[in-house]
């Protein structure tokens, strides 16, 4: 595949996130699922048209149906969707560091380690 090149962060995730979007049966696209050590969901790596995308929430959200589906029970605050490609090689100014949350609290999960998971074929990620 060739990398594109994106302008800003902006459109860099944009098409991320158009790209996760345009995923007919996401599950069947999952590379790597992240979870704490508590078995709760803070990421996904899914492999797109554009390339491998981050996919997390950053901040308070509800726990929901086995923790993959976030379901609104007393608060409707859902956090902040954090979607981004998660190997932006021809981006620079990336930093390695990306946000992400579960209900234990907010994690910070380094693009390489994710990167590393996938090139050793690992489909789960576990973090404290």
């Amino acid at each position: 595949m060739v990398q594109k090149v994106y302008g800003t962060p902006a459109i860099r995730r944009t098409a991320a996130r158009n790209a996760v979007q345009a995923l007919e049966q996401p599950n069947r696209h999952v590379k790597l699922r992240v979870q704490c050590a508590e078995s709760h969901h803070v990421a996904t790596v899914y492999d797109t048209d554009e390339g491998l995308v981050y996919v997390a929430r950053s901040g308070p959200h509800a726990h929901g149906s086995r923790d993959f589906v976030d379901a609104a029970h007393h608060d409707a605050a859902h956090g902040v969707e954090i979607v981004d490609l998660l190997d932006p090689k021809a981006d620079v100014t990336v930093d390695d560091a990306l946000p992400a949350s579960c209900e234990c609290g907010p994690h910070t999960i380094a693009r390489s380690e994710l990167l590393r998971a996938i090139e050793s074929d690992e489909h789960r990620l576990l973090v404290s």
